[in-house]
């Protein structure tokens, strides 16, 4: 068996006879009459008018028969024979010499029917689009190795339809997304990826240097705190789907770049919002999957009945046994130990309790609107009226994980500055991930913000819907480097 340098080598002898021949291995486009899929469907009305077509696409299989070569060409829409006769094609010596499995090609001919009956196109020409100059790795076919595939997602796509089927769901998810959206009368807008100050959610971010300003700028970890601007601007509809980076630990459910939908609703409160949002998942989710009955792990999830609402509180003391109206900081700590979480040093008795809480809705598998936690959970939410501690917020949960978070926003200048302030105590304490003191976005509040409702949901919903790993419904995840073999 021939070595990778060795079919490098062969295919780079090739390559060097195509140019010999005065041929250019890489010209810049091709006659192409129809997609692969297209003369398929149009097959009959083709082969009886014995028009000549142009098909283009890469070489899947070659079956050399001596003065005939059978050939496998693949486009994006579909596959289709070709029968390369040496009776019909001028050089048919030379390209059957030079081509090579993997090659793009762009052929003229006829459609016609073999005699075992399959659909097929007699090559009358041939032109070379692309000289392929690595071997595609049969192990390829049944490889295991996830990080492999992650890494080679070209190949994956290549050698596996299923997966390609995947993104083309993704686009039509978010198509729909925005069609809803549009729908129901939200502007969308575009708002800057590089922040002086990394706002609307915990997380970490990341830092990079404007050169022109001299100052360090960070990739934005939400979209909230500039749509929210333009609600003081006077606009009451608007979102954006945009990425989001958060520089955070790699698991099943995180990346730290990914797409986010963010919206923002003047004079709504969240009761309103969890009643699109119900909407908004169904219209989304049966345009993706064709049913409102999915599977996640051996599970069916039922997303057509309505959504019960669960009190966060009650659940907590349910699961956890302790009641967050008066449990303590250390008490908090001391049973996130005691359930074999590790709890950072700097952790706030909000982001405790946030620990806590996400052992707890791994159990939470059918659709579920999760309401009213502790406020100092969510320091960018409105507090209930009559209970202060709490928060008009809500999270959808799903799948045992979070599918999406909303919330009556916080508009009071005053109380967003003292809340702001309790966070960077704790920044001060170790936690990188607390919120920071965001004094021209207090400065916009303070102008007045009228009463409104927003919304965040990430791509993770997706990879629910599609039963993966988020990293494989990304096209091209961030992932270690490669130590490359020489």
């Amino acid at each position: 068996m021939a070595t990778l340098d060795e079919l490098k080598r062969e295919r780079r002898r090739k390559l060097e006879a195509v140019k010999k021949k005065g041929l250019d291995p890489y010209p810049a486009g091709s006659r192409r009459t129809h997609l692969i899929a297209q003369a398929a469907a149009d097959f009959n009305k083709l082969h009886k008018s014995n028009k000549k077509v142009y098909l283009v696409g890469r070489l899947r299989a070659l079956r050399d028969q001596g003065g005939l070569i059978f050939a496998d060409l693949q486009d994006e829409s579909g596959a289709l024979q070709a029968v390369i006769n040496k009776k019909h094609l001028k050089d048919f010596e030379f390209w059957r010499e030079v081509l090579d499995i993997g090659d793009f090609i762009e052929i003229g001919g006829s459609l016609f029917k073999t005699k075992r009956g399959e659909k097929s196109i007699e090559v009358k020409s041939l032109k070379l689009l692309v000289k392929s100059l690595r071997a595609i790795p049969k192990e390829f076919y049944g490889i295991a190795d996830t990080e492999t595939l992650l890494r080679r997602r070209y190949l994956d796509l290549l050698l596996h339809p299923e997966v390609r089927d995947i993104f083309v769901k993704k686009s039509l998810f978010w198509a729909t997304v925005r069609e809803v959206m549009k729908k129901e009368g939200f502007l969308e807008v575009e708002t800057p990826v590089l922040e002086a100050i990394p706002g609307g959610a915990d997380a970490e971010p990341f830092v990079t240097r404007h050169h022109a300003l001299k100052t360090d700028f960070y990739l934005r970890i939400s979209l909230e705190i500039a749509l929210k601007k333009l609600l003081v601007g006077g606009y009451e509809k608007v979102y954006e789907i945009g990425r989001i980076f958060r520089n955070e630990g790699i698991s099943a459910e995180h990346l730290q770049d990914y797409t986010q939908l963010e919206f923002y609703w003047a004079y709504a409160d969240y009761n309103d919002l969890m009643k699109f949002i119900e909407k908004l998942y169904k219209e989304t989710i049966k345009a993706t999957c064709g049913s409102l009955m999915t599977a996640h792990k051996g599970q069916k999830i039922n997303w057509a009945k309505s959504w019960p609402k669960v009190d966060y509180y009650a659940v907590f003391k349910k699961e956890v046994g302790l009641d967050l109206k008066n449990a303590t900081e250390k008490e908090l700590w001391n049973k996130a130990v005691k359930e074999g979480l590790t709890p950072a040093k700097a952790m706030g008795r909000g982001r405790l309790t946030d620990l806590l809480f996400k052992k707890i809705r791994s159990k939470m598998i059918q659709p579920c609107f999760l309401i009213d936690p502790p406020s100092d959970v969510e320091p960018l939410a409105k507090r209930i009226p009559d209970r202060p501690d709490k928060v008009a917020r809500f999270q959808i949960i799903a799948c045992g994980t979070e599918l999406g978070k909303g919330f009556s926003e916080a508009n009071d200048p005053l109380d967003q500055r003292e809340r702001f302030q309790e966070q960077m105590k704790l920044r001060q304490k170790g936690d990188k991930e607390a919120q920071r003191l965001d004094e021209d976005f207090l400065e916009a509040l303070e102008y007045g913000m009228p009463p409104a409702a927003g919304f965040g949901m990430s791509e993770r919903l997706f990879s629910v819907l599609m039963d993966r790993p988020v990293r494989e419904t990304t096209f091209f995840p961030l992932m270690r480097k490669e130590t490359r073999s020489k």
